[in-house]
């Protein structure tokens, strides 16, 4: 168990874990992801390093109890190693792999750069002083204050760990990050890897009861090393065939090492199967989690962004069809990703940040399925779309390049957000959160727009009404959507009315400018959004009177969530006195949308409050 390889492994900077999908078309982004859901076959060559090699997808996919929560080991390995080493990639290894490593083989990992160090104040302050004490550091130091790795080994130097002290008893500033980096220590201590490991199901057909750990079964072979109640014959199976893993591990035989991981995978469940989770469920999380949490979708999206961007600014009807089946298909891929956390993780995905972004991401593409069919055949058609598709490709970048922040590891929820308000609540504010940043999309395109030389047009009769009334005008086949006004040139100037019932004469057509369409997609998002923010904040207060015994406390992200309300109340104001409404409302929904991302952002990871988990 302690004999190592005389390897010590040096992580080398690494890609991004995303996959490749060419924004060429349908037929491509397809076989992508067919070539994701196939198996990979055949076995490695001589010349393949070993982690590669190595094939742990069965083991991957066996159960684990961790913190009250069955999932798989895939899971677990990766929500451990994001507590070591973050979102940094250890020698291009899988967290599966990299768990095993550091267990089976420690001393490769005593001096290598495996701890990784979030706050960069705290990285400049330890690698000053290791500087100083060692300068023949300093290539490497250079390297973890660009990356933040380091390793147990320096971590331990005197000069550091009086450094730590200090900083720990800064509770305001410093304080977290060091109880971070004592946190990755201890995990990476293979006594308590091994420990973490509850791989092995208890004897009784009891849920609470706990499982029981790895390190129970390969104690010397004796009596009273067997756990009690459950078959000592497929105990010493089990045993053997960790032993086989760890003994093809250590002499670095991948094929010995790929099939003792299958076998041990076998063995587990047959332990007790009336409890053993389903198979299924556990082999699906596995492969979510290798395959990045499927975030690599943002690269769909940015191909709808671009296809819509044209298809809809300069009116180009195959453009915009084509925009909207990648649009599709981008959401499809989201709307499978989510059924899938659903479906691994056993409930609504909204309990984390990166759920929460995600989700809200996802509801607003789904409205913006129904806003383009309500907008259908008009020059409002795909705007909507191009809202969407931004703030899909937002959500799911923030999610694949910030995992630092937005950690993707499922958790279980905390007791007080079991409450049937605080489902209906959250989903209904992330809802109004995503139209609100895909009005500021919109009214964005509008200000680069008049920057360019538009008029200072506006749509009248408010969103949803400027809305109807184009669509209550059908064009006539090969034309452009119109509609009708009523002393209006072709500027459609301060002087026209927006009318929607025929006139005795009848009155000028024409079709609305871009100007006009930006702001009224705008007025569309923004009304909608606000009812819903309305809605969402008095449904939070009936949920906090039934968590907190109050239905209004002033805490932070009740203040800021009611300040975002307010914005858009004085936008209302501003729009109804403004000469130039098309203006003010623009810069008012992105004023909107900063308090909003202030809200979601620094409420949740700078100020502490009762809402932090959120």
């Amino acid at each position: 168990m302690n004999r190592v390889l005389p390897t010590t492994i040096r992580p080398q900077p690494t890609a991004p874990r995303c996959a490749s999908v060419p924004a060429r078309g349908a037929a491509a982004i397809l076989a992508v992801l067919l070539a994701l859901l196939l198996p990979a076959a055949g076995h490695a060559d001589a010349g393949t390093p070993f982690h590669v090699g190595v094939d742990l997808r069965p083991l991957g996919g066996a159960a684990v109890l961790v913190e009250g929560r069955l999932k798989s080991f895939g899971s677990h390995a990766a929500s451990t190693m994001h507590l070591i080493s973050g979102p940094r990639s250890i020698n291009g290894q899988s967290p599966a792999f990299t768990y095993l490593d550091m267990l089976i083989r420690p001393e490769a990992y005593r001096d290598a750069d495996v701890i990784f160090v979030k706050n960069k104040a705290v990285r400049q302050r330890l690698a000053e002083l290791l500087r100083a004490d060692d300068p023949s550091l300093a290539t490497r130091l250079a390297t973890f204050e660009r990356r933040g790795l380091i390793s147990r080994a320096l971590l331990e130097r005197e000069v550091v760990q009086e450094s730590l002290r200090i900083m720990e008893a800064d509770l305001i500033r410093t304080a977290r990050p060091v109880g971070e980096i004592r946190t990755a220590v201890a995990l990476s201590d293979p006594r308590l890897l091994i420990n973490r490991l509850r791989i092995i199901p208890p004897a009784i057909d009891d849920r609470e009861v706990r499982w029981h750990s790895m390190d129970e079964l390969v104690l010397p072979e004796v009596p009273g090393a067997l756990i009690e109640g459950i078959d000592p014959a497929l105990q010493r199976e089990i045993r053997r065939s960790w032993r086989d893993l760890v003994t093809a591990w250590q002499a670095g035989d991948a094929e010995a090492t790929s099939e003792a991981a299958a076998t041990l995978a076998a063995k587990l469940p047959r332990v007790n199967p009336e409890i053993y989770p389903d198979q299924a469920r556990l082999s699906w999380e596995h492969w979510y989690f290798q395959q990045g949490n499927l975030t690599w979708i943002w690269l769909v999206y940015l191909a709808s962004v671009v296809i819509l961007l044209v298809g809809s600014v300069y009116r180009w009807p195959t453009a915009r069809r084509l925009g909207m089946v990648v649009f599709g298909i981008a959401l499809g891929l989201q709307t499978f990703a989510l059924l899938l956390r659903w479906y691994v993780s056993g409930r609504w995905p909204n309990s984390n940040m990166f759920e929460a972004v995600t989700t809200a991401a996802w509801f607003g593409a789904v409205g913006a399925l129904f806003f383009e069919y309500w907008v259908r055949r008009s020059v409002f058609s795909g705007f909507f779309a191009l809202a969407a598709a931004v703030s899909g490709m937002v959500a799911m970048m923030a999610a694949h390049f910030l995992p630092i922040y937005l950690n993707p590891n499922i958790a279980n929820m905390m007791p007080v957000l079991h409450d049937v308000w605080l489902y209906i609540h959250v989903n209904v504010i992330i809802f109004s959160y995503c139209l609100i940043f895909m009005a500021a999309v919109s009214a964005a395109i509008y200000l680069v727009h008049r920057l360019f030389g538009g008029p200072p047009a506006y749509a009248r009769a408010g969103g949803a009404g400027f809305v109807m009334a184009t669509r209550a005008l059908p064009a006539t086949a090969g034309a452009p959507a119109t509609y009708a006004l009523a002393g209006a040139g072709a500027g459609g100037g301060e002087a026209a009315v927006l009318t929607g019932a025929p006139a005795e004469t009848p009155p000028a057509r024409r079709t609305p400018t871009l100007g006009e369409v930006l702001d009224g997609v705008t007025m569309v998002l923004l009304e909608v959004a606000v009812l819903l923010l309305w809605a969402g904040l008095v449904m939070g207060a009936i949920w906090a009177d039934h968590s907190w015994g109050r239905p209004w406390g002033w805490d932070p992200k009740e203040v800021f969530s009611l300040e975002t309300f307010i914005v858009f109340l004085v936008l209302v104001h501003i729009r109804w006195r403004s000469k130039d409404k098309g203006l003010w409302t623009a810069v008012l929904a992105l004023v909107g949308a900063a308090v909003m991302l202030f809200n979601w952002i620094v409420v949740n990871f700078v100020i502490t409050g009762l809402h932090s988990y959120a």
